[in-house]
C-alpha cells in the first residue's frame, strides 16, 4: 500500500493556514519554507508571465490569508503582487490576474493596503478584455468605499479617491473611461458620493463623443436606472400613506350612509373623494432622481451645450430623444431660457412622427411660467392644428388635447381665449375621449384663468374664483399677510367652532380623519352658532384682508391655526359662493394638505384615453392564445394512482377516430329493451362491487 501524502502538512496549504492563524510562532519555519517556495516560483513566473501554474497561484493565495501574522517579514509581498499586475498585467494568464486581485483585496482588508495605493492599480486593469474581471473590480471598489465610510467619513480620503476616479473618466481609452463613470455612478446611487462635485463630473459626460458614455450620463440624470434598493422605509411610508387616504374615504362614505341623504351631501361626498384622490396621487415619489438635477452648478450652459449637440451631431433617434428629455427636464425644473428649443421640438410634433407622444411629453415638461407666451403659443397652435382635426382619429385629438392640457397647465398664458374657445367645443364631440380631453382642459381653466373660458363654461362660481385674478407675465404676487387668516379670531383664543351638536336631525355629522399632511375634517352642519353664539359677519374682500394682515403681523401662529387656515383657503375651492339672502353660518372645514404641483409628465398623462377603444378579431385571438400557453386542459379528472400508467378503455375510446366506433355505436342502438335491461343490472352491479 503507497504511502500517503495528500495530508503532509508542508504540502496541505488549507490546514497549514488554520494552524498558523491559532498559532503562528508554532509554525514559523512551516510558514517560510512556503514562502520560499513562492520566491522561487515568482522567479521563473517573471520568465513566462502567460503562463498558468497552479502551485504559484495557491501560495499567493495561502500568503495573502496568512499575512497578518508575519507583517514584518511580508512588508514587501503587496508590492511585489502589484508590480506583477504593473509590469506583466497584460500578458497575465486571466485566472492568474483574477487571483493576484482577490490577493490584494485580502490584504487592503487586512489594513495592509491603503485604498489610494490600490485604486489606480485596479483601474488600470479596466483596460483589458476581461468583462468579468472589470464588474468583480467595480463592484468590489463601491464595497470597499462604502465600508470605509460607513462609520465616518474621511474627506480627505475620499478627496484622493475622488480625483483618481475623476482623471480616469477623462482617459482616452473608452473602457476605463466608461467603467469609471458606471463605479461613480454606483456610487453616488449607493448614497456614498452623494456631493455637487460627483454630479458635475457625471454632467460632464453628457457631452462626450463617446455615445456609450453620453447615454450612461444622460440616464444617471433621467433615472431610467435608478433602482430603489435602500428604499424599504419609504415603501413603508407610502404603503402607510395609501391605507391613510382610503381609511379617508371609508369614513366618508359611512357618514353619508348613516345621516340623512340628500343629494348636496352626495356631490359634496363626491367632490371630497377628488380631493383625497389627489392628495394620493401628489404624495407618490417621482421617478427620477430630482437631486442631481438640482446639484448641476450652471444648468442654463448645460441645457444650452446640449441643445448645440442635439442639433450639430448626428446621433440615433433614440439617443436624439434621451438629449430632448434632458433638456426639458433642465428647462421646465430650473426654468430656463432656451427659446430655440421650441421651435425645433415643433418640427417633430406630427400624427406620422415616430415617437411622437414622447415629444410631446417633453413639449410640456419643458413650459413654465416664465416662457414668453409669443414662444410657447405657436408650439400650442401647432398641436391643434395638426392634431385636434376632425380628419385625424379620435385617438389623435385626444392625444393634442392633453398635450395642451399639460403645456397650459405649466404656463397658462400658452392659451389665447380664441384657441381655447374652440377647443372646448370639441366638449360636446361624438367621441368620449375627445369629449372627457376637452372638459378636462376647461375645468383647467376653471382654476388658472377662468376669464377666457366662455361664461356658460366657467361652472359654479366659488369663494376662490371670486377671489382669483390672473397673473400677467413675468408678475410675482406677494402677499404681506397669511391668506386665510381671516377665519381665525383676532383676540387669539382657541376657536371653539369645530364643536357640532347633533341633537337636531336635520344636522350632519362631521368626520375628523388623522393624515399625514393634516388633518381632513367634513364638517356639513347648515344651522349653526359661532362660539359667541351670535351670527357671523359677512366680511366683504377689503375687511377680510385688513383682517388676516392685521392677524399676520401681531401674533405667531399656533400649528393648529395654520391646519385651519389651509383648511379655510381649500373650503374656498369647494364651497360654492351663495347669494347673501341664503347664506348661513356655515364653516365648513374641508383640510387637505396643499397638492404640489408635478414637476414631470407622465406619458399617461398624454396618452390617456378616457373610453378603452374596442379591440378588433386579431388583438382578441391574440389574448386568448397567449391565455392557453402552458395551461393544462379544462373539465374534471380523476387522478391516477401511478402517472405512468398506460390508459383504459375508456381514455383510448375518446381519441379514437369516429369511424373505428361508429359500428359500435350502431350495435348498441339497435339492442333490445330485454338486452338493454340486462346491461344495464350488470353495470349497476359492477357500481355496486366496486363502491365496497
Amino acid at each position: 500500500m503507497g504511502r500517503r501524502t495528500n495530508n503532509q502538512l508542508p504540502t496541505n496549504l488549507p490546514q497549514l493556514q488554520n494552524l498558523i492563524k491559532r498559532d503562528p510562532a508554532s509554525y514559523k519555519e512551516e510558514f517560510f519554507q512556503q514562502f520560499n517556495h513562492f520566491k522561487a516560483l515568482l522567479q521563473v513566473f517573471q520568465f513566462n508571465p502567460a503562463l498558468y501554474e497552479k502551485n504559484f497561484v495557491d501560495l499567493v493565495l495561502f500568503i495573502a490569508q496568512v499575512s497578518h501574522c508575519y507583517l514584518d517579514s511580508l512588508k514587501d509581498f503587496p508590492n511585489d503582487l502589484i508590480n506583477i499586475l504593473k509590469n506583466y498585467g497584460g500578458l497575465l494568464h486571466p485566472d492568474v490576474r483574477v487571483t493576484i486581485c482577490k490577493a490584494l483585496i485580502l490584504l487592503r482588508n487586512k489594513s495592509l493596503l491603503s485604498p489610494a495605493d490600490l485604486l489606480p492599480h485596479f483601474i488600470d486593469l479596466f483596460r483589458h478584455q476581461n468583462k468579468q474581471l472589470r464588474d468583480f473590480i467595480k463592484t468590489y471598489i463601491v464595497t470597499d468605499i462604502k465600508n470605509m465610510n460607513s462609520k465616518h467619513h474621511d474627506m480627505k480620503q475620499n478627496s484622493a479617491l475622488q480625483n483618481v476616479l475623476f482623471t480616469s473618466i477623462k482617459d482616452n481609452n473608452l473602457t476605463v473611461a466608461k467603467a469609471s463613470l458606471d463605479t461613480l455612478i454606483e456610487l453616488y446611487h449607493k448614497n456614498i458620493w452623494k456631493d455637487a462635485k460627483c454630479v458635475n463630473v457625471i454632467a460632464n459626460c453628457c457631452f462626450s463623443k463617446h455615445a456609450k458614455m453620453l447615454v450612461a450620463a444622460q440616464k444617471f440624470f433621467l433615472g431610467t436606472e435608478e433602482e430603489n434598493k435602500d428604499d424599504d422605509s419609504d415603501n413603508s411610508d407610502s404603503d402607510s400613506d395609501g391605507e391613510t387616504n382610503g381609511n379617508v374615504i371609508k369614513e366618508l362614505s359611512l357618514a353619508n350612509r348613516v345621516n340623512k341623504s340628500t343629494r348636496k351631501r352626495k356631490k359634496m361626498l363626491d367632490k371630497t373623494k377628488r380631493v383625497v384622490k389627489k392628495s394620493k396621487k401628489s404624495n407618490k415619489p417621482v421617478s427620477f432622481n430630482f437631486s442631481a438635477i438640482h446639484l448641476i452648478y450652471d444648468p442654463q450652459g448645460m441645457a444650452e451645450k446640449l441643445f448645440q449637440l442635439l442639433e450639430k451631431v448626428n446621433h440615433r433617434f433614440e439617443i436624439k430623444l434621451m438629449t430632448m428629455n434632458l433638456i426639458s427636464r433642465l428647462v421646465g425644473l430650473h426654468q430656463l431660457f432656451v427659446f430655440n428649443f421650441y421651435p425645433y421640438l415643433q418640427r417633430y410634433l406630427q400624427p406620422h412622427q415616430r415617437e411622437v407622444t414622447k415629444i410631446l411629453l417633453y413639449t410640456a415638461q419643458s413650459a413654465h411660467e416664465l416662457v414668453p407666451p409669443e414662444i410657447i403659443f405657436p408650439v400650442v397652435k401647432g398641436i391643434a392644428n395638426n392634431f385636434i382635426t376632425e380628419r385625424n382619429s379620435s385617438e389623435c385629438m385626444c392625444v393634442g388635447l392633453n398635450s395642451i392640457r399639460e403645456i397650459c397647465s405649466r404656463c397658462p398664458l400658452a392659451m389665447d381665449e380664441d384657441l381655447l374657445q374652440d377647443l372646448t367645443d370639441y366638449k360636446s364631440y361624438k367621441n368620449k375621449n375627445v369629449s372627457m380631453a376637452a372638459k378636462s382642459l376647461i375645468q383647467l381653466y376653471r382654476t388658472v384663468n377662468p376669464e377666457l373660458l366662455k361664461k356658460k363654461d366657467r361652472g359654479k362660481p366659488t369663494e376662490a374664483s371670486q377671489e382669483f385674478r390672473a397673473k400677467l407675465y413675468g408678475e410675482l404676487d406677494a402677499k404681506d399677510f397669511v391668506p386665510g387668516a381671516e377665519c381665525l379670531n383676532s383676540s387669539g383664543e382657541e376657536d371653539d367652532s369645530d364643536e357640532i351638536d347633533n341633537k337636531d336631525d336635520d344636522s350632519d355629522g362631521w368626520i375628523d380623519v388623522s393624515d399625514d399632511e393634516g388633518d381632513i375634517e367634513i364638517e356639513t352642519s347648515e344651522d349653526e352658532e359661532d362660539n359667541e353664539g351670535g351670527k357671523k359677519k359677512n366680511l366683504t374682500a377689503q375687511e377680510a384682508k385688513e383682517k388676516a394682515s392685521h392677524i399676520s403681523t401681531t401674533r405667531i401662529l399656533s400649528g393648529k391655526e395654520i391646519e385651519k387656515i389651509k383648511a379655510a383657503q381649500l373650503a374656498k375651492q369647494i364651497k360654492a359662493s351663495k347669494p347673501k339672502r341664503f347664506q348661513k353660518n356655515d364653516d365648513r372645514m374641508l383640510a387637505e394638505a396643499a397638492l404640489k404641483k408635478k414637476e414631470t409628465v407622465s406619458i399617461n398623462d398624454i396618452e390617456r384615453l378616457y373610453k378603452k377603444p374596442r379591440n378588433n378579431k386579431e388583438s382578441r385571438l391574440s389574448t386568448i392564445m397567449e391565455g392557453r400557453e402552458d395551461r393544462e386542459k379544462f373539465g374534471g379528472r380523476k387522478p391516477k394512482m401511478n402517472p405512468f400508467a398506460s390508459k383504459n378503455e375508456k381514455e383510448k375510446r375518446k381519441n379514437k377516430a369516429f369511424a373505428m366506433i361508429k359500428p359500435k355505436i350502431i350495435q348498441k342502438h339497435k339492442r333490445s329493451f330485454r338486452d338493454k335491461a340486462a346491461a344495464l343490472k350488470r353495470s349497476l352491479v359492477k357500481k355496486l362491487k366496486n363502491s365496497k
